[in-house]
């Protein structure tokens, strides 16, 4: 389930895993590319949730765990524990902000090693996903 601060950041339910040192990368990714956020074209929003990714290319294995940063309506970034294999397209399952599991076709834009042994990346949602320009 999803949840949201008094901040309107969407928080991650305490019975999902979240890695202690999580927060810490999260927050020095964040503070390093500030500058960075006033040239996207499309505002994000912090949303802080487990998602599961199911690349198309993985058959069945079971899908890698992502730590979602912040969303828009066509992409969504998240840092993981995995090297991803960019181009390649999948399905992203993640709560929604109001807790209905959401399924989304989605496409590998980033990944690349922020620190020893953690990833941050991000996907580009096949459709536009409206409900993610709604988190206050």
């Amino acid at each position: 389930m999803v949840l949201v601060d008094s901040m309107g950041t969407a928080q991650v339910d305490g019975g999902l895993e979240w890695p202690a040192e999580l927060d810490f990368i999260l927050s020095a990714l964040e503070a390093g590319q500030s500058s960075r956020h006033k040239q996207r074209s499309m505002a994000r929003k912090l949303y802080r949730v487990k998602a599961a990714l199911r690349l198309f290319a993985d058959g069945p294995l079971e899908p890698r765990a992502l730590f979602t940063r912040d969303v828009s309506r066509r992409s969504l970034g998240f840092v993981t524990q995995h090297q991803l294999p960019l181009g390649y397209g999948g399905i992203l399952e993640l709560p929604a902000p109001d807790g209905r599991l959401l399924r989304i076709d989605c496409t590998l834009l980033r990944c690349r090693e922020a620190v020893r042994g953690w990833f941050e990346g991000a996907v580009y949602f096949n459709r536009e996903q409206f409900g993610f320009g709604l988190i206050p």
